[in-house]
């Protein structure tokens, strides 16, 4: 038969302070020694391999407690470790390994590792390992010492349990209460599931309505950026041209003004300069000149007056110039005035000439007065007076007639040079108005170019709004071609089109989206979200009917084999039964499904870790004995020995339905006599056929059955060593 349990090594673990091996090379492995010497160790070690979490199974009550604890000769250990090693050449244990090496270290602290082939593994994928081969950690497959009849003292529920350990169902259990902790986690998703969506539903009901004023926010601006696109391009086109105009036109008026400006100074100073230059030298002229006059004038009247009295003094004179005057005395004046006179055209001192001048003329004077003192005028004189006085008359006269006619030129001259003036002043006049007014032209032209900046300003302002707005596709207009009659259309087209522009703006701010890009985004991240939670709910709620069907199938399956395998119990059982007892017979029956409380459920297992709140529905596994010769058909009236043998009867029947790889019996057979214990040992080498058996007795009928003994003793320093000893030294010991 092959043997797929290598060895045990129990490291620290209990009494096995030191390192031990124990080394299965036969189907049946007798451990042996005294009371005390750790026999039932190597069983607990096996429990505790395999995933056990009951510490009183393992009767102890933490996890430190299966630490060595130390003695006077070996130190205590922090740590115990046992390890299992299988043969898995034939893949007993679903892992592609040849051979699997289990391993289980408990710290002082109650940490506990599972190692797998020396990778740290999870309690969870040992036991499952363990599942797949029908083996596991406590239940009928290690039979501790004292529960030889656990099994008939377990209640109907546990009696069930082991059952199903027995018939390999655990795979499917675990199987089952994965699907079923998945099924109530995805219950748990499915209700989170629905919850966010019903959290989700308003917010995106919310969220779907600013979108939807957003689209007709963004169909508005469309309108808006196809209006303000024709209304800019319209509006770019009459401001260029407009101001192209204008500046054509300030151009022109600018020159005109120039020019005008120079004739204005042209004129100005022609008036203001030489004519007024002119008119003041005529007036001046003139004023010299009727002075002149006024002097001729009075020199005239004296003349005049003279020339009379003259006149009617030379009529009443006769007297001579010969009669009153010598001769030598004037020709000697007239020598001496001549000498003077010489002497005179050859100087050329101007100063000196007036000086001799005046002295002449002094001298002359004196001549004369003193002529004339003494001498009466003579005849002569007065004619020569008279005529004298008739030329110098005559002489003045002319003067003052040239003067009045000089006079006459002049004021004509001062009227003609005034008009002259008045004519300059109306052309300076008419110049300025027409200055005037080319500056009146000029400052309409430049107020009709600073409202066309205006214009253009506000132009700019709405193009940065629109863009605002509706983005950079409203500077479309750029590229676009002149719209027709954009420069011949009235005005008030063009505002009209400015109002409609306004209000769609105002209606575009009033809808107090923005861009919206945030909510828009916001409702697609939603929606998505939605929409994402509605398939997960789907895949959720496909995966819940998928395990609900994988727990029925799964349920379907345990029940079958179960029923089948009961059968099978049932059969060895009896056969088992039939043995031992020489007769009578004894069968597991299912019970009539019942509900269980929890308290009830509580009390009937202790360790049980998980229980439901609910109710829950639970049909158990009830014996029925008969025993030959006897009217018993109860457990509770059973002897201690018949409790035993029934104890191993089930348990050996419950192994071959589906035969574990190994079974461990610790003392199992303490209670049977010599005839009991020799069956005893028949029956054990019966399922060695099927499974590998430790076996901890004390019984020589069962250590003759084993091929190969394992001796454990402890010395003085509490330290549980082996001996290995062959079977024919075994034989002997036995005797």
């Amino acid at each position: 038969m092959f043997r797929s349990l290598k060895s045990i090594e129990l490291a620290g673990f209990k009494s096995f302070g030191k390192k031990t091996e124990l080394v299965f090379g036969s189907p049946i492995v007798a451990v042996v020694g005294p009371n005390g010497s750790g026999k039932s160790n190597v069983a607990e070690g096996f429990r505790f391999v395999l995933g056990e979490q009951s510490m009183k199974s393992m009767r102890s009550k933490k996890g430190e407690d299966l630490i060595w604890g130390g003695s006077p000769s070996l130190s205590r250990m922090n740590r115990a470790s046992v390890k299992v090693v299988f043969d898995n050449s034939k893949r007993l244990l679903d892992i592609d390994f040849s051979e699997v090496v289990i391993e289980r270290v408990v710290h002082r602290d109650g940490q506990n590792e599972y190692l797998l082939n020396g990778t740290q593994v999870r309690l969870k994928d040992v036991i499952r390992l363990l599942a797949g081969a029908n083996i596991g950690g406590s239940g009928y497959q290690i039979i501790s010492q004292g529960e030889a009849d656990r099994i008939l003292n377990a209640s109907p529920r546990e009696r069930r349990e082991m059952v199903e350990d027995a018939l390999g169902l655990k795979l499917y259990q675990h199987k089952k209460a994965e699907s079923e902790r998945k099924l109530d986690e995805t219950g748990v998703n499915i209700d989170k599931t629905k919850s966010l969506r019903r959290e989700l539903a308003p917010h995106l009901m919310f969220l779907r309505q600013q979108v939807e004023k957003i689209e007709k926010a963004r169909e508005m601006k469309a309108t808006l950026a196809e209006k303000l696109n024709d209304y800019l391009a319209r509006e770019n086109a009459w401001i260029t041209q407009e101001d192209a105009r204008l500046r054509q036109e300030e151009q022109a008026l600018a020159g005109e003004l120039k020019k005008l400006s120079e004739s204005v100074s042209r004129t100005r100073s022609a008036s203001s300069g030489a004519g007024g230059d002119a008119l003041a030298g005529l007036q001046k002229k003139l004023s010299e000149r009727e002075g002149k006059l006024s002097e001729a004038r009075r020199e005239s009247e004296r003349l005049a007056r003279e020339l009379g009295r003259a006149e009617g003094a030379l009529e009443a004179n006769t007297v001579t110039v010969e009669a009153i005057v010598p001769v030598p005395h004037v020709r000697n004046f007239a020598r001496e005035l001549d000498a003077t006179v010489s002497e005179l055209e050859r100087v050329d001192d101007i100063s000196r000439i007036r000086n001799t001048l005046s002295d002449i003329r002094s001298r002359i004077r004196s001549f004369i007065e003193g002529l004339s003192g003494t001498a009466p005028v003579t005849n002569e004189e007065a004619r020569q007076q008279v005529k004298t006085l008739s030329q110098s008359l005559e002489q003045v006269q002319k003067e003052e007639s040239a003067l009045a006619g000089e006079l006459e030129d002049l004021r004509k001259k001062i009227g003609e040079t005034r008009e002259k003036g008045f004519t300059a002043e109306r052309e300076l006049v008419e110049l300025e108005a027409s200055v005037r007014e080319a500056q009146g032209k000029l400052a309409g032209v430049q107020a009709a170019r600073a409202s066309v900046a205006a214009s253009r300003q506000r132009f700019e302002d709405e193009v940065r709004e629109g863009v605002a707005l509706v983005g950079a596709g409203v500077r479309a207009w750029e590229n676009a071609g002149i719209p027709t009659g954009a420069l011949s259309e009235d005005r008030g087209a063009q505002e009209k089109r400015r109002r409609e522009i306004e209000r769609l703006k105002i209606k575009i701010e009033e809808s107090g989206t923005g861009s919206g890009e945030q909510i828009v985004q916001e409702f697609r991240q939603t929606k998505e979200r939605d929409e994402f939670l509605g398939k997960e709910l789907v895949d959720l709620e496909k995966s819940a009917a998928s395990l609900k069907d994988l727990i029925a199938e799964l349920e379907k399956t345990i029940d079958a084999r179960f029923q089948e395998g009961l059968k099978g119990i049932n059969e060895a059982l009896g056969n088992f039964f039939t043995k031992l007892f020489g007769g009578g017979h004894a069968k597991l029956a299912v019970e009539q499904p019942r509900r269980v409380s929890r308290a009830a459920l509580e009390e009937m297992d202790e360790d049980e870790e998980e229980i439901p709140e609910e109710e829950e529905l639970y049909a158990g596994l009830s014996i029925s004995v008969s025993l030959p010769r006897k009217k018993i058909r109860g457990l509770e009236v059973l002897s201690g020995g018949e409790r035993a043998l029934t104890s191993i009867a089930l348990i050996f029947s419950m192994t071959q339905v589906n035969p574990p790889p190994f079974l461990v019996l610790d003392e199992t057979d303490a209670a049977l006599d010599e005839a009991n214990s020799k069956r005893y040992a028949d029956m054990v080498g019966e399922l060695a056929a099927k499974s590998q058996l430790i076996v901890i007795t004390h019984n020589r009928a069962t250590m003759a059955a084993a091929g190969e003994l394992y001796g454990v003793t402890m010395g003085g320093d509490g330290v549980s060593k082996l001996l290995s000893v062959k079977l024919e030294e075994a034989e002997r010991v036995a005797k």
